[in-house]
C-alpha cells in the first residue's frame, strides 16, 4: 500500500526524536546492570562442571514443542487450540522470556533447586474463585515454605522489577519435581558428591597457585629460649623482606642454614574419584560424553532422550494438565502434550529415503515433506493429498477430477 507523504510525515515516529526529554519515561522503576529475573544457581553449582549437563538437559528439553491442544474420541491429537495457555506454551509466558526460555528456566531451576513452582501471573478472573479461567502471563518461582494447601514462592514481579516472597494455594501453581531427584539432589546422592569433590579440588587449585612459597629454614642453632625464638623471627621476616623488596624474587642465606620447599605436587586420588563419580553419574542420567559434545550417534541419541529428557517434559506436561485445565475442560478433550520432531536427528543423506516412505505409504504429504526440509509448500493441490504417487489414480478418483476438453470439443 503506496503511503503519501504527508501521511507518513504525519505518523512517523523515530526513536530518539519523538520524545519529551522532561517527561518521558521519566518513573520506569528501578535499573540494573544485570538481568534481574535470571535464574541463579545455588549451593556452588554454577562454580562446577556440572552446570554444563543442567545447561544441556535444559537446552533439549525447551527443543520439544509443548502445546494446549484437543483430543479426539480415542485420545489422540485433534487441533491446537488458540488460547493465553498456548499463547506462553508456544510464543511468550511474559514479558522477558520467550516460550522457549520460560522452559529453560524451568528445567535448569528444578534441576539445581529439587522442585520449581510455575505461577500464573495474569489471569482473565480469580483463579481461587474460579476454575474457568485463562493464563495470560506465567512465571517460574522458588519454593521458599511448603504448607498443607499452600506454598511459599519467590517470584519476579515485572511492575516492581524487585523478586517478592507470595504465598499462592498449591491448586492453582504447578509444582514439577525433578523426576531425577534421588541422582542429582538428594544430600549423598551421586550429583552432590561430584559437586563436593569438584570443590574440594577447585580449593587444592586455588591453594597450589595461591603464590606461596611454603619454605621451611633449619637454623644452625637450636630454638627453645625466648631469645632463640625471636632471633629466628627476626631472620623469617628478613627473608620475606628480601623476597618481597628483590625485582627477581632473589634471597640470600646463610652458609650454615638450610631451606627445605614443601609446594609440591602431592599425589592422591581425588582425580580418580572425580573421573569414577563422572562415570556413574552419566549412567545414571542415561547422558554420554558424546550427548554433551554432538558426536553421538542416532540410538545413544535416542536413548538420551527416553531417560532423561521424556521424564522431566512428561513430569512438567502432566503436572500443567493437572493444575492449569480443570475436570469440564479435560472432559471437553482438551489437554497439554509435547510433540518431538524426529527429524532433527537425520542426516540429510536418509531424508530421500525416509520421505519416499512416508510419501509412499500415505503418512505424510509432499508439502509436509517439504516444510521438514525447509522448502516452500508447493501449489499444486496433489501436494497435500495422502496419495502414493508411484500408483496410477483409481477410476473413481478420475471421475472426481474434471478433465481438461479436447481440441474437438474446442471447435464444437
Amino acid at each position: 500500500m503506496n503511503v503519501s507523504i504527508s501521511s507518513r510525515l504525519k505518523h512517523a515516529w523515530n526513536a530518539f526524536f519523538n520524545k519529551d526529554p522532561t517527561n518521558y519515561y521519566r518513573n520506569i522503576g528501578s535499573g540494573y546492570s544485570y538481568r534481574p529475573d535470571r535464574p541463579r544457581l545455588t549451593r556452588g553449582n554454577e562454580q562446577s562442571i556440572v552446570t554444563s549437563v543442567y545447561n544441556r538437559i535444559a537446552l533439549d528439553t525447551a527443543a520439544i514443542d509443548l502445546m494446549h491442544i484437543r483430543l479426539d474420541e480415542n485420545e489422540r491429537f485433534l487441533e491446537t487450540i488458540t488460547s493465553g495457555l498456548n499463547n506462553c506454551l508456544t510464543l511468550e509466558a511474559n514479558i522477558d522470556q520467550t516460550a522457549r526460555a520460560f522452559m529453560q528456566d524451568i528445567v535448569m531451576s528444578m534441576l539445581d533447586e529439587g522442585s520449581v513452582a510455575i505461577i500464573p501471573v495474569d489471569t482473565t478472573f480469580d483463579p481461587e474463585i474460579t476454575g474457568s479461567y485463562d493464563i495470560l502471563t506465567m512465571r517460574t518461582g522458588k519454593i521458599l515454605e511448603w504448607y498443607p494447601q499452600h506454598i511459599k514462592v519467590r517470584v519476579y514481579n515485572e511492575r516492581t522489577g524487585q523478586k517478592e516472597d507470595i504465598t499462592v494455594p498449591k491448586s492453582i501453581a504447578a509444582i514439577i519435581e525433578n523426576p531425577l531427584y534421588a541422582v542429582i539432589n538428594e544430600p549423598n546422592s551421586t550429583m552432590q558428591r561430584l559437586i563436593r569433590k569438584l570443590n574440594l579440588l577447585d580449593f587444592i587449585d586455588e591453594q597450589s597457585s595461591s603464590g606461596k612459597l611454603d619454605l621451611i629454614i633449619q637454623l644452625p642453632y637450636v630454638i627453645k629460649s625466648e631469645a632463640r625464638r625471636q632471633q629466628a623471627e627476626n631472620r623469617r621476616k628478613d627473608i620475606e623482606r628480601q623476597l618481597t623488596g628483590s625485582k627477581y624474587g632473589i634471597a640470600y642465606t646463610d652458609g650454615t642454614e638450610h631451606i627445605t620447599q614443601l609446594n609440591r605436587p602431592v599425589e592422591n586420588n581425588l582425580m580418580s574419584q572425580i573421573e569414577y563419580l563422572t562415570s556413574m553419574l552419566y549412567s545414571q542420567l542415561g547422558i554420554t560424553q558424546g550427548v554433551l559434545d554432538g558426536t553421538a550417534d542416532d540410538k545413544t541419541m535416542l536413548n538420551y532422550y527416553n531417560r532423561t529428557i521424556e521424564p522431566i517434559i512428561s513430569a512438567i506436561a502432566d503436572e500443567m494438565k493437572r493444575k492449569f485445565l480443570t475436570k469440564t475442560a479435560r472432559s471437553q478433550k482438551q489437554s497439554i502434550a509435547f510433540f518431538r520432531d524426529p527429524f532433527k536427528l537425520v542426516p540429510v543423506s536418509e531424508i530421500a529415503e525416509i520421505a519416499d516412505k512416508f510419501t509412499r505409504n500415505e503418512i505424510m504429504s509432499s508439502n509436509e515433506i517439504r516444510q521438514i526440509i525447509g522448502m516452500k509448500p508447493s501449489d499444486d493441490p496433489k501436494a497435500d493429498e495422502l496419495r502414493n504417487k508411484n500408483l496410477n489414480a483409481s477410476a473413481e478418483e478420475t471421475a472426481e477430477t474434471p478433465s481438461e476438453p479436447s481440441e474437438d470439443e474446442d471447435l464444437s
